[in-house]
């Protein structure tokens, strides 16, 4: 294609599957040019981006002359977003050799490599990291996703009206970004003398401790999903040692076979008949003279042993009872060996399972059930248990890397196929309080959701069911026919994150209302751009200021800013909106070349 004066002021994509369409895709949106530079280019992928007017630049991306040929001498920003950390690492650090003053932001799973190319100037994201606290609060339905702006914690939290009012009259000043109605479209934004219906769901933004006050949470520090709080999990650890010997001693019941249970009783019958017999006839010192029935058992456990201290003998008693002590011991001895045998057997049957994965999951109650061990449902797994919640794990793949971490974490693992009935039942899916199906594969999500779906039954309304899908029309149209409330696309919730890192907007956190993807992010007013001197209300009617530190004092934080408030060189100000209009934003408060200008900046896409 076109040499490096080909294209200016755009972003250039390395590497198109998994998140790298989605960024494109969203650039395109968003009318921010593109290049894309792949090795190996699927034609499906190719064909897509073709009639997104992207162009695609086929090579090593880490190869010079692939890269200026995809004008990177012009360009404003470099994504690698391989899947391969290797190739993303190599990317990065030739751009940056290349360039200096580019922008450089890489996908990479491997946190030891990240910092250490953090160094290099090299911005470091990981689609796992930023998508899996969406899929844990949607699992948790906790109802609340915590986030930081400036240092200050704040809470994105869930309500429902308790009746027909505006959100004023309901919430007071806290700042509502979505209102959720039982049927129609997600209001985004809503001014805060919107009406809304009592059992529509709102969304507001506030300190825990505005939340609070207007009774939108019960407490301040209820919610600590991504921290630990030493007294909450301190009694959770205990309640947690309580339940591991409970599920322990349902295990061994469970796994103990007819045979276990014959031998045992078996022993006991003889245990008991000859304790009765020797406290009845046994002479000790003499006629007239009967032992107690502690020592009458103890007698009995010592010659069924054939221990023998010494301290009791047959050798003074009638004929018939010696006979009785030699069967006795040999029948003792045959049923304490076959007893001790079957609970070996059973042990070591027991810990062949754990080591393959298929050990079958008892006595838990209220559990989340995570399907698919890639590097999204490992984060979702460590996340959940720093919530304090028990996990159980489904995997194909018996040679998955991730297998051995999880078994250090104490979390149970069952090698098999979840959209089989009997695997779902052993992983005890009808007492689970959720579901997340994470594998990489669109229609095997969807196939183990449906069998998931089927298995619950009565339960499926209860339950949560979060289903990974990767194509957003897709998911719409999963969500539409079948029924599933929480669709997730890991590649959608994390391509923002690039975008905006890419473009200069640091996104802070993301989050769903309804079928709406909203972004937090963090915008640093430029002199001289289209946002000095403008007024909060008059920025897009999607976006909301939440807070803004001012250039002239960094230690105070406004939250909320008033509607009048203007911008002013150097300010922080803290967004929400969905991606497409807080780049509609950004670009507005500083153009990039190549880029046309927005006049209106104020509407609606």
């Amino acid at each position: 294609m076109g040499g490096h004066g080909a294209w200016q002021g755009h972003v250039i994509v390395c590497g198109l599957p998994g998140v790298g369409l989605r960024i494109v895709e969203q650039l395109a949106l968003s009318g921010v040019p593109a290049v894309v530079v792949d090795d190996h280019p699927p034609p499906p992928l190719a064909q897509l981006i073709a009639r997104w007017r992207v162009p695609l630049v086929a090579g090593p991306t880490r190869a010079e002359e692939t890269l200026t040929s995809a004008g990177l001498a012009g360009a404003i920003a470099v994504l690698c977003v391989q899947d391969d950390d290797l190739a993303a690492l190599e990317s990065a650090l030739l751009v940056r050799r290349l360039r200096a003053d580019v922008r450089v932001v890489a996908q990479l799973t491997n946190p030891a490599v990240g910092r250490a190319i953090k160094e290099a100037g090299v911005a470091v994201l990981d689609v796992a990291g930023l998508s899996a606290p969406s899929v844990v609060e949607a699992c948790l339905r906790a109802g609340v996703q915590e986030m930081t702006l400036s240092g200050e914690r704040f809470l994105a939290a869930r309500t429902t009206a308790p009746r027909d009012a505006t959100l004023r009259t309901l919430y007071g000043a806290l700042a509502p970004v979505a209102v959720v109605p039982p049927v129609g479209d997600v209001q985004v934004c809503p001014g805060r003398d919107t009406r809304v219906r009592a059992g529509d769901e709102v969304t507001l933004i506030g300190t825990p401790a505005e939340l609070a006050a207007a009774s939108v949470i019960d407490d301040p520090e209820r919610v600590r999903v991504s921290r630990r709080s030493p007294g909450v999990f301190g009694l959770a650890g205990q309640a947690r040692w309580v339940r591991q010997l409970r599920d322990l001693a349902l295990s061994l019941a469970r796994a103990a076979d007819r045979r276990l249970a014959i031998a045992l009783g078996a022993l006991l019958t003889v245990l008991v008949i000859t304790t009765l017999v020797l406290r009845f006839t046994y002479r000790y010192a003499g006629p007239g003279h009967r032992i107690t029935l502690i020592d009458a058992m103890y007698f009995t456990v010592e010659t069924v042993t054939t221990v023998g201290y010494g301290d009791f003998s047959f050798k003074s008693e009638p004929d018939w009872l010696i006979v009785y002590a030699i069967l006795l011991m040999m029948t003792g001895a045959l049923f304490v060996a076959v007893f001790f045998a079957l609970v070996t057997n059973m042990l070591v049957s027991r810990r062949i399972e754990e080591s393959l994965g298929v050990r079958k999951i008892t006595g838990l109650r209220g559990h989340v059930l995570v399907i698919g061990l890639g590097t999204v449902g490992l984060r979702v797994v460590r996340q959940l248990r720093d919530a304090g919640r028990d996990v159980v794990v489904v995997e194909m793949n018996e040679h998955n890397r991730h297998l051995g971490q999880l078994r250090v974490l104490g979390v149970p693992v069952i090698v098999a196929d979840a959209t089989l009935p009997e695997v779902l039942a052993s992983a005890q899916l009808a007492v689970a309080s959720a579901v997340a199906v994470l594998t990489s594969d669109d229609l095997a999500n969807l196939e183990t959701g449906l069998a998931v779906r089927d298995q619950l039954g009565d339960r499926w309304g209860s339950t949560p069911v979060v289903l990974r899908i990767f194509d957003p029309r897709l998911a719409h149209s999963v969500r539409e026919t079948f029924g599933f409330h929480d669709v997730r696309s890991t590649a959608a919730l994390a391509a923002p994150w690039f975008v905006g890192a890419a473009l200069g907007l640091d996104v802070l956190s993301t989050f769903y209302a309804g079928d709406e993807l909203l972004l937090v992010a963090r915008l640093t007013v430029t002199p001289g751009g289209g946002l000095h001197g403008l007024a909060m209300h008059e920025l897009a009617a999607r976006t909301r200021v939440l807070a803004l530190r001012r250039a002239a004092d960094r230690s105070v934080l406004e939250h909320p800013p008033r509607r009048s408030d203007r911008f002013e060189p150097a300010d922080e100000a803290y967004l929400i909106g969905p991606y497409d209009e807080l780049l509609t934003v950004l670009r507005r408060d500083r153009p990039s070349p190549g880029v046309a200008d927005d006049p209106a900046g104020s509407t609606s896409r």
